[in-house]
């Protein structure tokens, strides 16, 4: 680990590595200069390369947010959290909606194997907006389906989060600080939205009280990362 978690009323810029090749990934790393510190790596990566790309990318001095999402039964998540709780990694996701026994099942793994590891319970994708939610039959606005999973997290002794960036305000009136938000669907004034549909900013999500913004194709996608990971910080510094 090159840093200890942010406390949580800083925010952070996230790297998503959502890129189809190791060496395309490990080049932008380098384009995107020291000044970025965190990288996530998410299924599409780690299904591909395997724990070997986890340990290069943070040989390079990253921090490695692990996005598996994982979701099955307790004891099944429990295993795997085992497994990978070992690799030089900072955050890792597993879905909310596994249920309150399968997060507490995943928070003792999680202690036994890497107590410094940050789990994070992912609530509502940004990519799902009231009409995915309707198709699946939930009867809740996404906003009120971020609340209730976020409430089940918290009982089950979740301390982190992944929502939108336009449910951190309700979660932090109701929990207060009690969670590290992390927050994908940022992007700076001019990107394009892409698969995402409830975006916001960087200003904007530390404004709402984001800790962590994950940002890709805006970095990625430029000639210079690293002057767009430049101006991304200095927007979440101003």
């Amino acid at each position: 680990m090159t840093e200890t978690l942010q406390s949580k009323n800083s925010c952070e810029l996230i790297l998503a590595l959502d890129i189809e090749e190791r060496e395309d990934a490990l080049a932008l790393l380098a384009k995107a200069g020291p000044e970025l510190k965190w990288a996530k790596i998410g299924l599409q990566m780690f299904t591909k390369y395997g724990p070997d790309y986890v340990r290069q990318i943070a040989d390079l001095g990253k921090n490695v947010f692990l996005d598996l999402k994982l979701h099955d039964i307790p004891n099944t998540v429990a295993k795997a959290i085992e497994s990978v709780g070992k690799l030089p990694i900072q955050m890792l996701t597993i879905h909310t909606c596994g249920g309150k026994e399968m997060m507490r099942w995943a928070i003792e793994a999680q202690e036994n194997v890497n107590p410094n590891l940050q789990l994070l319970g992912v609530t509502v994708l940004t990519s799902m907006d009231q009409t995915s939610l309707d198709l699946l039959g939930i009867q809740q606005s996404p906003a009120e389906r971020v609340s209730h999973l976020a409430g089940l997290a918290k009982d089950a002794g979740m301390t982190g989060l992944v929502c939108s960036t336009h449910e951190v305000q309700t979660i932090r009136q109701t929990h207060g600080d009690h969670f590290r938000l992390i927050t994908p669907g940022v992007r700076p004034a001019g990107s394009a939205a892409g698969d995402q549909k409830r975006i916001m900013t960087p200003a904007q999500a530390r404004a709402v009280g984001s800790n962590y913004i994950v940002v890709g194709r805006p970095i990625y996608g430029v000639e210079d990362p690293a002057a767009a990971v430049a101006a991304i910080n200095a927007e979440l510094n101003a």
